[in-house]
């Protein structure tokens, strides 16, 4: 089995499967579910009772130059009447270098994700308009699989990147450090 194949056999059981076709309808260009809800749901399925880590929001990314906040509220609203349950936090990756300080511009939704804090947020899925599963990862999926938090190359000397790790590690203490990362 790839790892491909078996993350998707986790997502699908789980809440990720229902709430990715109703991305999908959106229509968000060049979008990507990624970030905490993908990574969580790996680990507490790997872990077991012991990985405190659940669902807390669903991060999709996407990328229109000619978006603006408008477009992100929109889709957050209209997910947010379909899954009250849940939280979700919608950004247009073309527009988010320039409010968020220090961050550069990106070019595309891949981009940003690349940049996000650890490569087991930098995971990105999605499904196609015939329910097709997709997925973007840059860095693999070996430290996903094996609970290994390493910062992206952009954030190796990140402080955000370190204070993230401490919260995961002391959510879930079946999880690793990068040795390398510092």
């Amino acid at each position: 089995m790839t790892n491909n194949h078996r993350l998707q056999e986790i997502l699908a059981n789980s809440p990720i499967a229902e709430v990715l076709p109703a991305i999908a309808q959106i229509n968000l260009p060049d979008w990507w579910l990624a970030g905490g809800a993908i990574r969580n749901t790996v680990w507490h399925s790997i872990f077991g009772e012991e990985c405190k880590l659940f669902i807390k929001d669903f991060d999709i990314a996407f990328f229109d130059a000619t978006g603006d906040r408008n477009q992100e509220l929109a889709a957050k609203a209209r997910l947010t009447e379909q899954f009250p349950q849940h939280l979700f936090d919608v950004k247009n990756q073309a527009s988010f270098g320039n409010w968020r300080s220090g961050l550069r511009v990106f070019t595309s939704t891949e981009d940003g994700i690349m940049n996000w804090l650890h490569t087991t947020a930098a995971v990105g899925v999605k499904v196609n308009k015939k329910g097709e599963w997709q997925f973007f990862t840059p860095y693999g999926l070996e430290d996903l699989f094996n609970g290994v938090i390493r910062p992206t190359p952009i954030n190796v000397c990140n402080p955000d990147a370190d204070n993230k790790a401490k919260e995961l590690f002391m959510k879930c203490s079946c999880l690793r450090s990068d040795s390398n990362s510092h």
